[in-house]
């Protein structure tokens, strides 16, 4: 087997020299590199195997980080600005520092799981956050592979990072009770009510126009929404999330009501009030609410009425466990979620099903047996 050790060499030893026929004439092929004998051997299999199938790639000497930056900028075009933002950072605090120094083809499943092991060991990304980064990596490389630069995908053969499952915190009647009744004069009432009354999410809230509500049929439809860092996109990330919602007649009075508050601000902060964007949710100058003001607002109201705390996020959660206790369809509840299947809903919500089991089976019992008495 012609796989040599090199002496010479202080790290990464290993490399293997072969002799080919290409057009009629005799090369050598050499490379360099290797940190053992086994992934020299490897690679040397790998490429004799493409040229005899005829689909050999010189691989790319091209520096990670470099090929980072032209990818980042081609995913500019065709995702959202927020997304932009998510892999930017991705890349420049975590994937380049690490990785950026090797030669995008000499990038293996091992440097890819190292890191990995890093990051998790050094708790600065949740298992959640870890399992993006691998993903930004796998969607990297696989494009390098389709451009050629690389024979194979190290990715590929990397086990995705395990997502360790939170479950979910929600409030029972009692805690809604409690918590909406301390809101009621909060200007941000209608939002907590929408919250958990329809399971929308924080910025399909802070998104939603009055264009989008029916109130003849008493539906609100999920158009725009608002991103963490303020910003309005037309459309939700994915298909299942573009959605109509019925909602009930209390919370859409509660909303409708805002129209005349507005108009009380409008008169007295004419000279700089804003309502362009023809927003349900709005500072009293008619400006879009941010994320982290409202944020704000609720961990505040959730002091005052002294309740469990729990995320905003967790509203929604809220209202899903209420569907299911009532005995709604999982199917129903993933709709009204937007969710892409069935299957995340009752992923998400299993801790709630041995329960909802118990008292379905209880009632099937009481209506069996006096049917047969």
């Amino acid at each position: 087997m012609p796989v040599y050790k090199d002496e010479n060499a202080k790290a990464n030893k290993w490399y293997y020299s072969f002799s080919y026929k290409d057009n009629g004439k005799y090369k050598k092929k050499l490379k360099r590199g290797f940190k053992t004998k086994k992934e020299a051997e490897a690679a040397m299999t790998e490429a004799k195997d493409a040229m005899n199938k005829g689909v050999y790639v010189e691989p790319s000497k091209t520096l990670y980080a470099e090929f980072m930056k032209s990818w980042l900028e081609d995913k500019g075009l065709n995702v959202r600005k927020s997304t932009f933002q998510t892999y930017s950072y991705y890349v420049n605090s975590h994937i380049v520092p690490a990785l950026g120094h090797l030669e995008i083809s000499k990038i293996t499943p091992r440097d890819i799981q190292s890191f990995y092991n890093e990051v998790k060991s050094s708790g600065s990304l949740s298992s959640e956050n870890l399992r993006k980064l691998h993903t930004v990596i796998n969607d990297s490389l696989n494009k390098a592979q389709k451009w050629d630069m690389i024979i194979r995908n190290p990715a590929s053969l990397v086990d995705p990072p395990k997502v360790n499952k939170k479950e979910v915190e929600v409030w029972d009647e009692d805690d809604i009770k409690t918590f909406l009744d301390a809101a009621k004069n909060s200007r941000y009432y209608a939002v907590f009510l929408l919250a958990l009354t329809t399971g929308m999410r924080r910025g399909e809230i802070l998104g939603l126009r009055w264009k989008d509500i029916d109130e003849e049929n008493e539906t609100i439809s999920i158009v725009q929404t608002m991103d963490m860092n303020g910003e309005l996109n037309i459309g939700a990330k994915t298909s299942a999330g573009n959605r109509r919602l019925s909602v009930d007649k209390n919370t859409l009075n509660q909303v409708l009501r805002l129209k005349a508050i507005y108009k009380q601000e409008l008169m007295a902060n004419r000279p700089v009030y804003n309502s362009e964007h023809d927003l349900v949710i709005r500072t009293s100058v008619g400006t879009p609410l941010y994320p982290r003001n409202l944020n704000r607002a609720f961990y505040a109201m959730i002091k005052k009425s002294e309740v469990k705390k729990i995320r905003f996020h967790d509203l929604r959660h809220t209202h899903a466990s209420l569907l299911l206790k009532q005995g709604v369809n999982p199917k129903i509840v993933s709709e009204r979620l937007g969710h892409a299947n069935v299957r995340i809903t009752l992923d998400t919500y299993s801790h709630l099903l041995p329960n909802l089991q118990k008292d379905t089976v209880a009632e099937f019992g009481k209506m069996f047996y006096a049917q047969n008495e």
